[in-house]
């Protein structure tokens, strides 16, 4: 384990790095920090640190920028991040809250994360197969047609037309929808198929062929909806970074280009913590100079998608954090009062 003092002294040289951009130097440490000790103790902590993987030097006669390995501990023994001032949080609440629908949401997020961390920031769609069913309305259009009209806890609606084998008059459609309604509101969409699987049998004989189709295609959208989607914004940020990867910026643009790519760089909803994966920590090569900070966001305390951020290892990890926290905070409030 790092002594106190040597982790005082790899967070002052993650600081100066990613605020310089300049590989630091003992003597500028000593200066900029009081770290209470003489240059010469911070030369000979930073030959430990180097010699443990914490820091390397770029070049010779540079001073030593900090590791995957540096990074990594740095985050883990954050004792806070940073929190929004409160004008960052009405602008956030602000620009979030004149959202129209789930798309206009989704969009909005997207452009938000992208100029607060100015990074490349991804937006999951909020996943079907963990959302609930608000409401299913049905409409008559003609004798023999319907409208079915999904709509899900997170705001997401669903249309669909419907073909019936017979006329379905006005009252057979009201209690239909109260029944269909009573048995699915609230649920979860992988309980529906059981949930509604007799509704059928208790319509008389000459309703039942409607009602089943109208069951099938309702269940049918609940499986074409559970198609995971993402949005991704920013993305020419990472041009601002141009030295921060080593040989070219070319791979991760590949890499972010490929939507499976970035749902497992987002990882498992239903691990909706913050989650910080640095460099050689992401799974896919063309990412390994990178760093992903994601979280899950939800109403209702449940994470039903994840969003984050893709940006250099030299990041401002506490100001990034703090961020994406925020905004799924916000984003989850808004999918409640929905």
């Amino acid at each position: 384990m790092l002594s106190e003092r040597r982790l005082e002294v790899l967070r002052a040289i993650v600081q100066d790095y990613v605020g310089t951009e300049e590989p630091v130097g003992s003597k500028a440490l000593t200066e900029r920090h009081s770290l209470g000790v003489s240059p010469a103790t911070v030369r000979n902590d930073m030959a430990a640190l180097e010699e443990e993987g914490f820091i390397a030097q770029p070049h010779t006669s540079a001073g030593r920028i900090p590791t995957d390995k540096g990074y990594r501990l740095f985050v883990d023994k954050l004792t806070a991040v940073k929190p929004m001032s409160g004008p960052e949080r009405r602008a956030i609440h602000n620009f979030l809250d004149g959202a129209v629908d789930l798309d206009d949401v989704v969009g909005r997020t997207v452009r938000l994360l992208a100029q607060l961390t100015r990074q490349v920031a991804v937006v999951q769609y909020p996943s079907l197969t963990r959302s609930t069913v608000r409401h299913v309305e049905l409409l008559s259009l003609a004798a023999a047609r319907l409208m079915l009209v999904l709509i899900t806890d997170t705001g997401r609606v669903e249309q669909r037309m419907i073909d019936c084998p017979a006329p379905f008059g006005e009252t057979s459609l009201a209690d239909l929808r109260a029944r269909l309604n009573s048995r699915v509101a609230g649920r979860r969409f992988a309980d529906v198929p059981q949930l509604v699987q007799d509704l059928p049998e208790s319509f008389d004989a000459e309703d039942r062929g409607t009602v089943s189709t109208v069951l099938s295609t309702l269940l049918e959208t609940l499986v074409e909806e559970t198609e995971e989607r993402l949005m991704i914004g920013g993305t020419a940020n990472l041009t601002r970074f141009g030295h921060d990867f080593p040989l070219t910026i070319r791979p991760v643009l590949e890499a972010l280009e490929e939507q499976v790519v970035l749902l497992k760089l987002l990882g498992e909803v239903n691990d909706s913590g913050m989650a910080v994966r640095i460099g050689h920590e992401n799974a896919h090569e063309g990412l390994n100079s990178t760093s992903v900070v994601s979280v899950g966001y939800g109403s209702g305390g449940e994470a039903v998608a994840k969003l984050g951020v893709v940006g250099p290892t030299r990041m401002d990890y506490p100001g990034t954090m703090g961020a994406v926290r925020a905004v799924a905070r916000y984003v989850g409030q808004i999918l409640a009062e929905s």
